[in-house]
């Protein structure tokens, strides 16, 4: 049975077991093993100039006995997280996601970000379904098509058009070891995985959006 349980500036979902799981995360990126998804809120004081990023969340890690875990970073508000699940056929896909679009990129294109804090989207989803490593990369790519999808559905707008996703994204997925090779969009999983991603995603957007115009506003 997993949890999200938020102790500022961390917030941690427990998968409730030892689990594969696959990201391009900081300190895990690939296949690893994890019994906890965390995400850790920075601040430029955390990170100064010159500082050796993952030699410092290592460190992080140790001192919160969280080597267990694939960590990723952010500079969004970590109290502003999603958490969306979604069940189709037996199947259960529980998904957390921390969205900023601070650095918000248009596929194909890049953006000159020098000297701004960076939000990012970063996305955990525990699955309930057994499956093997082919199994869990197509589970990959279904997310991340939920996370772009639900980007752009929100419409929010970059010199370059509308953005499908920041500069800095990180997606980490985990599930048991078994013998399921699919999860595409014509199954359960694929289903089930879209559909948590994308809801969790859309409300985070759609919230740091709300948040931006309203300080926009007030500054006018």
């Amino acid at each position: 049975m997993s949890y999200v349980k938020l102790k500022a500036p961390w917030l941690e979902f427990d998968l409730g077991e030892d689990m594969q799981a696959l990201s391009w995360s900081i300190n895990a990126p690939g296949f690893a093993r994890a019994s906890r998804l965390l995400w850790r809120e920075v601040r430029n004081r955390d990170l100064p100039e010159g500082v050796d990023v993952q030699q410092w969340i290592n460190a992080e890690l140790v001192r919160c006995y969280s080597e267990d875990a694939v960590v990723m970073l952010t500079s969004r508000d970590i109290t502003r997280y999603e958490a969306r699940t979604a069940s189709v056929d037996g199947v259960t896909v529980e998904a957390v996601a921390t969205v900023g679009l601070s650095n918000g990129e248009r596929v194909g294109h890049r953006v000159d970000y020098s000297g701004r804090d960076w939000g990012t989207i970063n996305v955990g989803l525990g699955i309930s379904e057994g499956m093997t490593q082919a199994g869990l990369l197509e589970a990959m790519s279904i997310a991340v098509q939920a996370r772009t999808a639900a980007v752009m559905d929100a419409g929010f707008r970059v010199p370059t058009g509308v953005a499908t996703g920041t500069g800095t994204d990180c997606v980490a997925i985990a599930a048991p070891e078994g013998d399921q090779l699919y999860a595409g969009l014509h199954t359960a999983i694929g289903e089930a995985v879209g559909r948590a991603v994308y809801d969790a995603v859309r409300a985070g957007a759609d919230k740091w959006i709300d948040e931006t115009e309203e300080r926009q506003r007030a500054r006018a």
